[in-house]
Formats: structure tokens, sequence, C-alpha cells
């Protein structure tokens, strides 16, 4: 008696092919509270200083604090990643010009997997008019229909719940808590995971 031969499995292909992003542009959009959503400019790098020293972007985000200098060569490194299919990085700012007062950024990108993950801050300057998960409607979508992802994420401390109200609104449910998942200046936070699917309807 012969064992059967076994039928090899095909490969399973990418969700989104390796290139596809690098050759998409990166979109800008006029959002609804007269914000403008953009890429990050060297100019904006005084607005970058000014958000890592920033007491709330400090301990939710935790960023090193950067000299203007550090903060222009950050800036070119999110262009450079996102031309490598790694991140892509938005500044909220004002729709007639000017610094940046906010960031939603798409980070841990797997294009074979089709996921990644946003994640956001604002400075007092930009706070309160909505923008955060108006930016984030539009990105997601992007996101969906344009760049072809599957699946992505919001993951925040629960001790944080403007951030958590931000994911809410802007379609993202709350899927569970992870158990003391990341280190804060004050100690381990349990940090709450959102998601949403393409497939998924509008919310």
């Amino acid at each position: 008696m012969t064992d059967s031969p076994i039928t090899p499995l095909a490969p399973i292909p990418p969700v989104v092919p390796s290139g596809r992003m690098a050759a998409l542009a990166q979109p800008s959009y006029v959002l609804p509270c007269g914000l403008h959503l953009r890429p990050w400019e060297s100019y904006d790098a005084s607005a970058l200083v000014a958000a890592y020293a920033d007491p709330d972007i400090r301990h939710w985000n935790r960023p090193d604090p950067l000299t203007e200098e550090q903060a222009v060569t950050r800036i070119a490194r999110w262009h450079e990643r996102r031309l490598a299919e790694r991140s892509a990085v938005w500044a909220l700012a004002p729709a007639d010009g000017g610094c940046a007062v906010g960031l939603i950024g798409l980070a841990d990108i797997d294009l074979r997997g089709g996921s990644g993950e946003f994640m956001y801050w604002l400075l007092p300057a930009g706070r309160g008019a909505g923008a955060t998960t108006e930016g984030l409607t539009v990105l997601t979508r992007w996101a969906f229909e344009e760049l072809g992802l599957h699946r992505l994420r919001i993951t925040h401390s629960t001790a944080n719940p403007p951030s958590c109200h931000v994911a809410l609104k802007a379609g993202y449910p709350l899927e569970g808590t992870m158990r003391g998942a990341l280190l804060h200046a004050d100690g381990w936070h349990d940090e709450h995971l959102h998601a949403r699917l393409s497939t998924d309807a509008d919310q």
C-alpha cells in the first residue's frame, strides 16, 4: 500500500500587491471642520517639536523630545517610509495655510496580510472641532477603497476616553481589551482594540 501523493497548496496571494502603495499619490482632503488633511512638510517641524513636548501627547504617545533639526529629519523619513510601503503620515493643518496642529498616521502596514493601524494626536489648537474623527473617516475610506487593505485597527490606553470616543465615532467598534499591553510613564496600561473590516457596512 502506497500513500497518495499530497497535492501542493497554491500560495496565498498578497491582499495588496507590492508596489501599489508607493505608486499611489498621498491624498489630501479639506475636512468639513475646516482643517486640511495633507502630507507633512519640512516647515511643519516647529509643530512637531511642540507636539512632542506637549504633556498630553507625550503621555499617550510616548515620543522622545525633538529639536527642530531632528523634526525636519523625521518628516523626511516619514516620506521615505511611505515610499517603502511601511507607513503613511498626514498633518492636520489650517485649510488656509500654516503649520500642522495634529497628526493621523497609518502604521504597521502589512500589504501581504492586508492590515494597518491608525494612530492620532492633536495639539490644543486643533482640539474640539472633530478633526480627528473626520480625518479618520476619509482615510479609512482611502485605505479600503484605494489602497485595498482588508482590516484596520486602532489601539489606545483604556485610561484615555477621548481616544476611545474618536475611534467609536469613526466607526471602529471595540473588539476587546489587551491587558498590560503598553508601558507608559506611570506604569503598564491595558489597551482597547478597535477594528474595522473592508466588508463592514459604513457606520
